[in-house]
Protein backbone atom coordinates (compact mmCIF):
# COMPACT_ATOMS: atom_id res chain seq x y z
CA UNK A 1 0.00 0.00 0.00
CA UNK A 2 1.41 3.00 -1.05
CA UNK A 3 -0.47 5.65 0.47
CA UNK A 4 0.06 6.78 4.01
CA UNK A 5 -1.87 5.35 6.70
CA UNK A 6 -3.55 8.57 8.02
CA UNK A 7 -3.43 11.57 6.90
CA UNK A 8 -6.04 14.29 8.57
CA UNK A 9 -5.19 17.29 6.97
CA UNK A 10 -4.64 16.91 3.55
CA UNK A 11 -3.63 20.36 1.59
CA UNK A 12 -6.86 22.33 0.29
CA UNK A 13 -9.15 19.52 1.33
CA UNK A 14 -12.46 20.25 3.30
CA UNK A 15 -12.47 18.86 7.06
CA UNK A 16 -12.61 14.94 7.24
CA UNK A 17 -16.12 15.39 9.34
CA UNK A 18 -18.81 15.85 7.67
CA UNK A 19 -17.22 15.12 4.50
CA UNK A 20 -16.27 11.79 4.73
CA UNK A 21 -19.93 10.61 4.80
CA UNK A 22 -20.45 12.46 1.70
CA UNK A 23 -17.72 10.96 -0.32
CA UNK A 24 -18.10 7.36 0.63
CA UNK A 25 -21.72 6.50 -1.20
CA UNK A 26 -22.82 3.96 -3.28
CA UNK A 27 -20.34 1.10 -1.30
CA UNK A 28 -22.07 2.30 1.92
CA UNK A 29 -25.18 3.86 1.12
CA UNK A 30 -26.77 5.54 -1.34
CA UNK A 31 -30.09 7.81 -2.65
CA UNK A 32 -29.90 7.66 -6.09
CA UNK A 33 -29.61 3.49 -5.62
CA UNK A 34 -32.97 3.94 -3.68
CA UNK A 35 -34.33 5.74 -6.70
CA UNK A 36 -32.94 2.76 -8.75
CA UNK A 37 -34.78 -0.14 -6.21
CA UNK A 38 -37.68 1.93 -6.03
CA UNK A 39 -38.04 2.80 -9.57
CA UNK A 40 -36.63 0.40 -11.74
CA UNK A 41 -35.34 -2.72 -9.99
CA UNK A 42 -38.68 -3.65 -8.56
CA UNK A 43 -41.04 -3.45 -11.51
CA UNK A 44 -38.18 -6.36 -12.58
CA UNK A 45 -39.39 -8.86 -10.16
CA UNK A 46 -40.85 -12.21 -10.93
CA UNK A 47 -41.18 -12.69 -6.98
CA UNK A 48 -41.14 -9.74 -4.87
CA UNK A 49 -39.48 -12.27 -1.88
CA UNK A 50 -36.47 -12.19 -4.26
CA UNK A 51 -35.86 -8.47 -3.82
CA UNK A 52 -34.33 -9.28 -0.41
CA UNK A 53 -31.76 -11.53 -2.40
CA UNK A 54 -31.31 -8.73 -4.85
CA UNK A 55 -31.41 -5.73 -2.66
CA UNK A 56 -28.93 -7.55 0.08
CA UNK A 57 -26.73 -9.59 -2.94
CA UNK A 58 -26.47 -6.09 -4.62
CA UNK A 59 -24.78 -4.13 -2.09
CA UNK A 60 -22.25 -6.47 -1.22
CA UNK A 61 -21.48 -7.01 -4.73
CA UNK A 62 -21.35 -2.87 -4.42
CA UNK A 63 -19.09 -2.85 -1.46
CA UNK A 64 -16.88 -5.56 -2.77
CA UNK A 65 -16.28 -2.98 -5.97
CA UNK A 66 -15.24 -0.63 -3.40
CA UNK A 67 -13.00 -1.96 -1.70
CA UNK A 68 -11.24 -2.95 -5.03
CA UNK A 69 -11.48 0.84 -6.35
CA UNK A 70 -9.25 1.37 -2.76
CA UNK A 71 -6.98 -0.68 -3.56
CA UNK A 72 -6.33 0.20 -7.20
CA UNK A 73 -6.17 4.27 -6.56
CA UNK A 74 -4.19 3.48 -3.42
CA UNK A 75 -1.85 0.60 -3.87
CA UNK A 76 -2.28 -0.25 -7.72
CA UNK A 77 -1.11 3.29 -8.87
CA UNK A 78 2.18 2.78 -6.65
CA UNK A 79 3.30 0.16 -8.51
CA UNK A 80 4.68 2.20 -11.56
CA UNK A 81 3.42 6.16 -12.53
CA UNK A 82 4.68 8.02 -15.44
CA UNK A 83 4.31 11.57 -14.71
CA UNK A 84 3.81 14.29 -16.92
CA UNK A 85 7.49 15.12 -18.01
CA UNK A 86 7.54 11.32 -18.40
CA UNK A 87 9.83 10.12 -15.10
CA UNK A 88 8.94 6.94 -14.14
CA UNK A 89 7.95 6.99 -10.30
CA UNK A 90 7.03 4.26 -7.71
CA UNK A 91 5.94 3.52 -4.09
CA UNK A 92 5.16 6.88 -1.90
CA UNK A 93 7.19 8.84 -4.60
CA UNK A 94 3.84 7.84 -6.94
CA UNK A 95 1.43 8.41 -4.36
CA UNK A 96 2.80 12.03 -3.92
CA UNK A 97 2.57 13.09 -7.04
CA UNK A 98 -0.40 12.07 -8.05
CA UNK A 99 -2.19 12.96 -4.66
CA UNK A 100 0.24 16.09 -4.07
CA UNK A 101 -2.35 18.17 -2.92
CA UNK A 102 -6.86 18.07 -2.71
CA UNK A 103 -7.57 20.12 -5.98
CA UNK A 104 -5.20 17.82 -8.05
CA UNK A 105 -7.00 14.40 -7.37
CA UNK A 106 -10.50 15.89 -6.93
CA UNK A 107 -10.82 16.61 -10.51
CA UNK A 108 -12.39 14.19 -13.07
CA UNK A 109 -9.23 13.52 -14.99
CA UNK A 110 -7.46 12.77 -11.51
CA UNK A 111 -9.79 10.40 -10.20
CA UNK A 112 -10.79 8.78 -13.38
CA UNK A 113 -6.45 8.24 -13.95
CA UNK A 114 -5.59 7.23 -10.55
CA UNK A 115 -8.32 3.77 -11.33
CA UNK A 116 -7.47 3.05 -14.92
CA UNK A 117 -3.51 3.39 -14.37
CA UNK A 118 -4.13 1.80 -10.78
CA UNK A 119 -6.41 -1.22 -11.97
CA UNK A 120 -4.06 -1.76 -14.97
CA UNK A 121 -0.94 -1.93 -12.65
CA UNK A 122 -2.49 -4.76 -10.61
CA UNK A 123 -3.86 -6.53 -14.58
CA UNK A 124 -0.22 -6.49 -15.35
CA UNK A 125 1.07 -8.46 -11.96
CA UNK A 126 -1.24 -11.21 -13.33
CA UNK A 127 1.27 -11.18 -16.58
CA UNK A 128 -1.85 -9.27 -18.50
CA UNK A 129 -0.26 -5.77 -21.05
CA UNK A 130 -0.76 -2.70 -19.68
CA UNK A 131 -1.87 -1.69 -22.03
CA UNK A 132 -4.55 -3.96 -22.10
CA UNK A 133 -5.57 -3.39 -18.46
CA UNK A 134 -6.20 0.23 -19.59
CA UNK A 135 -8.66 -0.32 -22.57
CA UNK A 136 -10.06 -2.81 -20.52
CA UNK A 137 -11.06 -0.27 -17.29
CA UNK A 138 -11.79 2.59 -19.83
CA UNK A 139 -14.50 -0.08 -20.98
CA UNK A 140 -15.88 -0.04 -17.72
CA UNK A 141 -15.78 2.96 -16.97
CA UNK A 142 -17.78 3.88 -20.33
CA UNK A 143 -20.12 1.08 -19.28
CA UNK A 144 -20.89 2.43 -16.41
CA UNK A 145 -21.56 5.86 -17.63
CA UNK A 146 -24.19 4.73 -20.07
CA UNK A 147 -25.78 2.43 -17.93
CA UNK A 148 -26.06 4.99 -15.14
CA UNK A 149 -27.44 7.44 -18.28
CA UNK A 150 -30.18 5.08 -18.96
CA UNK A 151 -31.65 4.63 -15.15
CA UNK A 152 -31.35 7.96 -14.59
CA UNK A 153 -33.48 8.64 -17.98
CA UNK A 154 -35.77 6.13 -16.75
CA UNK A 155 -36.11 6.83 -13.53
CA UNK A 156 -36.55 10.77 -14.49
CA UNK A 157 -39.40 10.04 -16.55
CA UNK A 158 -41.44 7.96 -14.05
CA UNK A 159 -40.49 11.25 -11.29
CA UNK A 160 -41.79 13.13 -13.72
CA UNK A 161 -44.74 11.09 -14.71
CA UNK A 162 -45.82 10.63 -10.74
CA UNK A 163 -45.19 14.35 -10.48
CA UNK A 164 -47.60 15.03 -13.36
CA UNK A 165 -50.40 12.82 -11.39
CA UNK A 166 -49.74 14.43 -8.04
CA UNK A 167 -50.37 17.75 -9.35
CA UNK A 168 -53.34 16.51 -11.87
CA UNK A 169 -51.36 17.93 -14.88
CA UNK A 170 -52.01 15.03 -17.40
CA UNK A 171 -49.85 15.30 -20.14
CA UNK A 172 -46.94 15.17 -17.98
CA UNK A 173 -47.97 12.23 -16.87
CA UNK A 174 -47.83 10.86 -20.12
CA UNK A 175 -44.87 8.59 -20.21
CA UNK A 176 -43.57 9.94 -23.99
CA UNK A 177 -44.03 13.31 -23.00
CA UNK A 178 -42.43 12.43 -19.62
CA UNK A 179 -39.65 10.73 -21.54
CA UNK A 180 -39.19 13.52 -23.66
CA UNK A 181 -38.69 16.72 -21.15
CA UNK A 182 -36.29 13.92 -19.70
CA UNK A 183 -34.08 13.71 -22.40
CA UNK A 184 -34.23 17.81 -23.51
CA UNK A 185 -33.75 18.45 -20.01
CA UNK A 186 -30.17 16.27 -20.04
CA UNK A 187 -29.27 17.76 -23.60
CA UNK A 188 -30.15 21.13 -22.30
CA UNK A 189 -27.53 20.92 -19.40
CA UNK A 190 -25.16 19.40 -21.24
CA UNK A 191 -24.65 22.03 -23.32
CA UNK A 192 -25.01 25.11 -21.06
CA UNK A 193 -21.93 26.47 -20.20
CA UNK A 194 -22.97 28.89 -17.07
CA UNK A 195 -18.97 30.83 -17.51
CA UNK A 196 -19.09 30.68 -21.08
CA UNK A 197 -19.95 34.26 -22.30
CA UNK A 198 -22.95 32.92 -24.43
CA UNK A 199 -24.39 30.50 -22.30
CA UNK A 200 -24.84 28.02 -25.24
CA UNK A 201 -21.86 26.09 -26.37
CA UNK A 202 -22.41 23.55 -28.57
CA UNK A 203 -18.78 23.32 -29.44
CA UNK A 204 -17.57 22.32 -26.02
CA UNK A 205 -20.78 20.57 -25.07
CA UNK A 206 -20.47 17.65 -22.55
CA UNK A 207 -19.31 20.01 -19.85
CA UNK A 208 -22.38 21.11 -18.73
CA UNK A 209 -23.55 19.05 -15.97
CA UNK A 210 -20.06 19.34 -14.72
CA UNK A 211 -21.13 22.99 -13.22
CA UNK A 212 -23.56 20.75 -11.18
CA UNK A 213 -20.98 18.51 -9.68
CA UNK A 214 -20.11 19.44 -6.65
CA UNK A 215 -23.46 19.04 -5.63
CA UNK A 216 -23.51 15.84 -6.37
CA UNK A 217 -22.25 14.28 -3.26
CA UNK A 218 -24.34 16.05 -0.62
CA UNK A 219 -27.63 15.50 -2.35
CA UNK A 220 -26.99 12.04 -2.78
CA UNK A 221 -26.40 11.37 0.46
CA UNK A 222 -29.54 13.84 1.60
CA UNK A 223 -31.77 11.16 -0.77
CA UNK A 224 -30.43 8.33 1.08
CA UNK A 225 -31.51 9.81 4.73
CA UNK A 226 -34.79 10.75 3.41
CA UNK A 227 -35.68 7.55 1.76
CA UNK A 228 -34.62 5.80 5.55
CA UNK A 229 -37.39 8.97 6.68
CA UNK A 230 -39.95 7.39 4.63
CA UNK A 231 -39.00 4.12 5.88
CA UNK A 232 -39.10 5.15 8.97
CA UNK A 233 -42.93 6.58 8.74
CA UNK A 234 -43.66 2.80 6.91
CA UNK A 235 -42.48 0.94 10.22
CA UNK A 236 -44.46 3.23 12.26
CA UNK A 237 -47.48 2.55 10.39
CA UNK A 238 -46.96 -0.50 9.88
CA UNK A 239 -46.06 -0.97 13.90
CA UNK A 240 -42.43 -2.33 13.23
CA UNK A 241 -39.54 -2.20 14.92
CA UNK A 242 -38.24 1.54 14.05
CA UNK A 243 -34.46 1.36 14.77
CA UNK A 244 -33.42 -0.10 11.96
CA UNK A 245 -34.11 2.71 9.84
CA UNK A 246 -34.17 5.41 12.18
CA UNK A 247 -30.26 5.24 13.21
CA UNK A 248 -28.90 5.52 10.05
CA UNK A 249 -31.71 8.39 9.11
CA UNK A 250 -30.85 10.72 12.08
CA UNK A 251 -27.04 9.95 11.25
CA UNK A 252 -27.57 10.73 7.65
CA UNK A 253 -29.35 13.64 7.90
CA UNK A 254 -27.30 15.27 10.34
CA UNK A 255 -23.96 14.42 8.14
CA UNK A 256 -25.58 15.95 5.12
CA UNK A 257 -26.95 19.28 6.44
CA UNK A 258 -23.54 19.89 8.14
CA UNK A 259 -21.87 19.27 4.58
CA UNK A 260 -24.51 21.23 2.97
CA UNK A 261 -24.24 24.27 5.42
CA UNK A 262 -20.17 24.14 4.99
CA UNK A 263 -20.95 24.01 0.91
CA UNK A 264 -23.39 26.81 0.88
CA UNK A 265 -21.46 28.75 2.42
CA UNK A 266 -18.19 28.37 -0.08
CA UNK A 267 -20.24 28.76 -2.88
CA UNK A 268 -21.58 31.85 -1.67
CA UNK A 269 -17.63 33.27 -1.49
CA UNK A 270 -16.37 31.88 -4.25
CA UNK A 271 -17.27 33.55 -7.74
CA UNK A 272 -19.19 32.04 -10.52
CA UNK A 273 -20.72 29.65 -7.94
CA UNK A 274 -23.75 31.60 -7.35
CA UNK A 275 -25.83 28.73 -9.22
CA UNK A 276 -24.85 26.01 -6.87
CA UNK A 277 -25.57 28.40 -3.74
CA UNK A 278 -28.97 29.16 -4.89
CA UNK A 279 -29.59 24.87 -5.87
CA UNK A 280 -28.34 24.15 -2.57
CA UNK A 281 -30.66 26.56 -0.36
CA UNK A 282 -33.57 25.06 -2.52
CA UNK A 283 -32.56 21.41 -1.50
CA UNK A 284 -31.78 22.34 2.06
CA UNK A 285 -35.56 23.86 2.05
CA UNK A 286 -36.72 20.48 0.28
CA UNK A 287 -34.59 18.50 3.36
CA UNK A 288 -36.75 21.12 5.90
CA UNK A 289 -39.89 20.20 4.70
CA UNK A 290 -39.38 16.26 4.16
CA UNK A 291 -38.66 16.67 7.64
CA UNK A 292 -41.66 18.41 8.74
CA UNK A 293 -43.78 15.89 7.09
CA UNK A 294 -42.05 13.12 8.87
CA UNK A 295 -42.67 14.94 12.28
CA UNK A 296 -46.41 15.67 11.08
CA UNK A 297 -47.31 12.20 10.17
CA UNK A 298 -45.31 10.92 12.69
CA UNK A 299 -47.54 13.18 15.33
CA UNK A 300 -51.14 12.04 13.52
CA UNK A 301 -50.32 8.31 13.46
CA UNK A 302 -49.86 8.70 17.33
CA UNK A 303 -52.82 10.60 17.79
CA UNK A 304 -55.10 8.09 14.99
CA UNK A 305 -53.26 4.95 15.19
CA UNK A 306 -54.27 2.73 12.47
CA UNK A 307 -54.57 -0.46 11.94
CA UNK A 308 -51.64 -2.83 11.17
CA UNK A 309 -50.53 -3.13 8.14
CA UNK A 310 -48.33 -5.82 6.57
CA UNK A 311 -46.21 -5.53 3.36
CA UNK A 312 -47.75 -7.35 1.26
CA UNK A 313 -51.02 -4.66 2.00
CA UNK A 314 -49.24 -1.79 1.59
CA UNK A 315 -47.66 -2.54 -1.78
Amino acid sequence: MAAPALNLRPHGAPPIFPFLFITIACGAISGFHALVSSGVSSKQLDNEADAVKIGYGGMLLEGYLSVLVIIAVAAGIGMIYKTGDGHILAGRAAWNSHYASWGMADTLGGKLRAFVEGGANMMSSYYLPKEFGVAMLGVFVASFASTTLDSATRLQRYVLAEFGEAVRFRPLSNRYIATGAAVISALALAVWDIHGPQGWNLKGCGKGGMTLWPLFGAINQLLAGITLMVLCVWLIRARKPLWITAFPMFFMIIMTAWAMQYNLREFYRTPGQMHLFWIGIAVFVLELWMIVETILAFLHHKKKPGPEISIEASI
